[in-house]
């Protein structure tokens, strides 16, 4: 943050507690080891996130004064943040708790929430509320929204501005979009504001392909697509069925020679004059060849997100497509997102790398995936009944009734 500390020492210590306590200059954090010296592996990972987390509020609230009493995620949130980027630091697959966005989803679709910008004295779901959802979005908002070199700017910035000052939350947020120039106002209002959770649906996928007016490609094409549906049950059923005309060949007329798709020279002289009439840029349009793919968005929590594409196409390759969360400025429930290509596209996952916060991934893939999930069975142990009870003298221990 390239704020100094400014007090001679920082002290850490590890005190008969579960978990941790701030105070300028020391902290005080557990758990301990065993009696023995040996510790499990939540308490080795616990006292590494603590001392972090309690060594970090020298900075947040001590140096940039925010009011906790007030607005305890100012904080506890912007501190475990830092927190979770710091464990991340530590060592690779570091088990942080609170961080990654798919960590805070069982929270955002709980009941009995409050927004985060709520008095510290009414939050309900304290450590989700002040500590875990604000680190999350915050993370969300350097990894997603703003980019990683954008945010650390304006949060570096936020820190230098306030330092032993006392910001209030319309502080941070103008520090944030003043110094990197980007617009949040439907990111503070969605995850500071509210208690919406974050669920998009790809709903609808529609390839088109673009209509070239050249009557002997449509009619090919209007034939195939005839030609590539299923055949009715009953049309199935009456193969080999005699039919009236086989046996009177002279009820065939000219309808059975051409069938609707069959082009006439009107319709070939018609084209020759349309083409005759293009500037050149309309021909080369009409002649371009690209795949349209039209996908159809549904804001089903109620936060708008960037749309994070990942996106297989037939010949292997794999591309992601961001698209920002302006998006939905003009309709926040339902958007529609256009897609050229040359390519034939096999598969698209939304939010393939579960960056969102997204309650609902069942939705998220076109073609649909199953949900996988597991089954477990269980052997009941046959109870006795009365008769079987009242002949037992209880040698085999045998439990479970069945009158």
């Amino acid at each position: 943050m390239t704020v100094p500390y400014p007090y001679p020492v920082s002290i850490s210590v590890n005190g008969p507690i579960g978990g941790g306590m701030e105070y300028p200059m020391i902290t005080s954090n557990g758990p301990r080891p065993e009696k023995d010296g040996t510790y499990s592996r939540r308490a080795k990972y616990g006292l590494i996130g603590v001392v972090i987390h309690e060594v970090g509020h020298n900075w947040f609230p001590m140096i940039v004064n925010s009011d906790e009493r007030n607005w305890t995620w100012m904080d506890e949130g912007l501190n475990s943040f830092l927190q979770f980027l710091a464990e991340q630091e530590w060592e690779e697959d570091y088990p942080s708790r609170r961080g990654h966005a798919y960590d805070i989803v069982d929270y955002m679709i709980s009941p009995n929430q409050v927004p985060i910008m709520t008095q510290s004295e009414s939050i309900l779901q304290f450590g989700n509320n002040a500590y875990g959802k604000p680190a999350i979005a915050l993370n969300i908002l350097r990894e997603t929204v703003m980019g990683r070199e954008a945010f650390d700017f304006a949060f570096r910035e936020y820190a230098q501005r306030w330092w032993f000052k006392r910001p209030m939350p319309a502080d941070f947020f103008r520090t944030m979009e003043d110094a990197s120039g980007i617009d949040l106002d439907w990111f503070w209002r969605g995850w500071f504001y509210s208690t919406d959770h974050v669920d998009i649906s790809l709903d609808q996928v529609t390839r088109a392909t673009i209509d070239t007016k050249n009557p002997d490609v449509e009619a090919a094409w209007k034939r195939d697509q005839k030609a590539a549906l299923p055949r009715s049950i009953t049309a199935q059923r009456n193969d080999g069925m005699e039919r009236r005309t086989d046996r009177e060949p002279d009820l065939l007329d000219f309808y059975n020679e051409h069938d609707e798709f069959t082009v006439a020279p009107k319709d070939r002289k018609g084209y020759e004059k349309l083409m005759a009439d293009m500037e050149p840029w309309e021909k080369e349009l009409l002649n371009l060849g690209s795949n349209l793919y039209f996908l159809d968005f549904s804001n089903k929590g109620g936060l708008v997100m960037p749309l994070i594409l990942g996106i297989d196409y037939e010949d292997g390759s794999h591309e992601i497509r961001r698209i920002p969360a302006e998006i939905w400025r003009s309709n926040q429930f339902h958007v529609t997102k256009l897609i050229v290509t040359d390519k034939t596209i096999r598969q698209i996952s939304l939010d393939p790398n579960r960056e969102t916060a997204d309650a609902d991934t069942a939705n998220n893939y076109w073609p649909r995936k199953p949900v996988e999930t597991r089954l477990e069975l269980f052997k009941r142990k046959q109870g006795q009944n009365l008769m079987q009870k009242m002949q037992d003298d209880g040698s085999d221990d045998k439990e479970g009734d069945d009158q």
